[in-house]
């Protein structure tokens, strides 16, 4: 209750204010906002407020206060019942009224129990509260030995020692140790807690590594709201999820949020599988380009914003590539005709411009060359010799199989190599000269005038080679594996630049082949 001197300040203030409620509360410290309004509003009416405050008149009549004591009274006093029944009062007010008319009856029936503190006797109580300060077991177990709740148990205690005692009884463990021993049970814990972070991080980044398929490098901070989510759900059995949220700085509200949509159902699920199987069964060579033309060639039409992403997802990375050369260059041991070529490696029809080089692969089981010959109209390898020396034999081998190619044609095309002794020893040069083909080299030390070559053996190895381990390969083996890729890479093999087509599709589709 407030004076009238009190309820007088703040209309006046909240006048002064121009009648703004929060400011004058604010100022004030008191009183709540509908108070306010209504000392406001008696002001305006009589120009000055009431000494007393009006009792406020009883929220239920009499005849309904009697009807509800009458039905408590007739129908196995049942505050519960009563309640159900009338649909008044509240419970407090009922069992105000209730005590009130029934002075004799101390302990109230709520439903089929009884429940109060009438029932047990002041030394029971005293018993439970001295229990409670020297017990050697906990407070639930106290209570059940008593025959009362925990909450009864403490409320006895807040009636006989007051509010302000300890809410908290049990004795400190280590009120009697010593100062230096207090110190290394500190050090103690601590290093405990230390103990459960890196327990935490080693979980969450082994969870990672086998969940999401990244290496991380030890950063958690890099994945995304919905990749930490899912180490959440993956852990949230080992540890409480308010750790994990922290040690990932993920917010509740995404994790929520994450959870939610992980569980919903997948609408790109056969995408994923169908995706995995094409980037699996093309030597993991597949980018996201080339994935989706594949898709596409298959009646599964989504966008390169998708593809990116579920590649993200499903942890489908395409090996970068490694610089390695092998060199064949000898010397200037005979002269080395024209740079025809000069880098312009288009040609408008097949069987122009020829290209070939000598590339190297180091296996466990030793050193195996591929020598090919590589059509610049479309890429096709027209072929190719795999040995395991870099010999005259391997060359010219390649060069009787290109050449039976175009034996009924009339066409002739440009051969262009580098400088390397291969194509300068006589068989070469022969062979050359009666299949009436045009040489051409490159410059010395100039790989980009044979660059279309260079990026065919660079996507092999790439593609290919290095993401592969090849020491439980013998030479035959991995000679077998080269062929095939090789066949795969003309027959299956997309190419963006070929409209998403291998090279003897193009062709097929060009007429050029049946």
């Amino acid at each position: 209750m407030y004076s009238y001197e009190e309820r007088m300040r703040a209309v006046e203030l909240y006048i002064k204010l121009g009648k703004r409620l929060r400011a004058t509360i604010r100022e004030l410290g008191y009183p709540t906002k509908n108070a306010l309004k209504v000392w406001y509003g008696e002001y305006e009416r009589r120009q000055d407020l009431p000494t007393r405050s009006m009792p406020r008149p009883p929220k239920f009549s009499a005849a309904q206060k009697q009807m509800a004591l009458d039905h408590y009274a007739s129908q196995g006093r049942c505050i519960s019942w009563t309640l159900r029944a009338l649909g008044y009062p509240g419970r407090a007010t009922l069992t105000a009224w209730v005590r009130e008319a029934f002075p004799e009856t101390r302990t109230v029936t709520v439903g089929a129990r009884a429940r109060g503190r009438g029932t047990y006797s002041d030394a029971v109580e005293q018993a439970g509260v001295v229990g409670l300060y020297s017990r050697q077991e906990s407070a639930q177990a106290l209570a059940e030995k008593v025959g009362v709740s925990r909450p009864t148990l403490y409320a006895w205690k807040n009636q006989l020692l007051g509010s302000e005692a300890p809410a908290t009884m049990k004795r400190k463990k280590n009120a009697s140790l010593d100062p230096e021993i207090e110190e290394l049970e500190r050090q103690r814990e601590a290093l405990q807690r230390d103990i459960r972070e890196l327990q935490i991080e080693h979980d969450l980044l082994k969870t990672a590594s086998e969940l999401i398929k990244k290496d991380l490098g030890g950063d958690l901070q890099g994945l995304s709201n919905r990749e930490k989510t899912m180490l959440i759900v993956a852990l949230k059995n080992r540890y409480k999820a308010p750790a994990l949220l922290a040690r990932l700085g993920l917010a509740r509200s995404s994790y929520f949020y994450h959870r939610a949509r992980i569980t919903l159902e997948d609408k790109y699920l056969p995408v994923r599988h169908a995706m995995k199987e094409a980037f699996e069964s093309n030597h993991h060579c597949y980018g996201y380009r080339r994935l989706r033309a594949y898709m596409t060639r298959h009646s599964i039409l989504i966008s390169e914003k998708v593809v990116r992403r579920l590649m993200k997802q499903e942890a489908l990375v395409v090996p970068k590539p490694k610089r390695q050369r092998y060199s064949s260059y000898l010397g200037e041991i005979s002269l080395a005709p024209e740079n025809i070529i000069n880098r312009e490696f288009q040609a408008a029809a097949p069987n122009e411009k020829w290209l070939t080089d000598i590339t190297e692969f180091h296996i466990r089981a030793g050193k195996v060359y591929l020598s090919p010959i590589i059509d610049c109209f479309d890429g096709l390898v027209i072929s190719w010799a795999i040995g395991t020396k870099p010999d005259a034999n391997l060359v010219n081998t390649m060069l009787d199989a290109a050449v039976e190619t175009i034996a009924d044609s009339e066409t002739r095309p440009i051969i262009h190599s580098d400088r390397g002794g291969h194509y300068r020893w006589p068989g070469w040069l022969e062979r050359v000269d009666a299949a009436k083909l045009v040489r051409s080299m490159s410059r010395k030390a100039s790989s980009q005038d044979n660059a279309a070559c260079e990026g065919f053996f660079g996507r092999l190895k790439t593609e290919f080679f290095y993401p592969r381990d090849w020491r439980a390969f013998t030479a035959a083996q991995f000679i077998d594996e080269v062929d095939a890729y090789i066949r795969w890479y003309n027959e299956t093999r997309i190419k963006m630049s070929l409209g998403g087509r291998s090279p003897i599709e193009y062709r097929k589709s060009l007429g050029l082949m049946t």
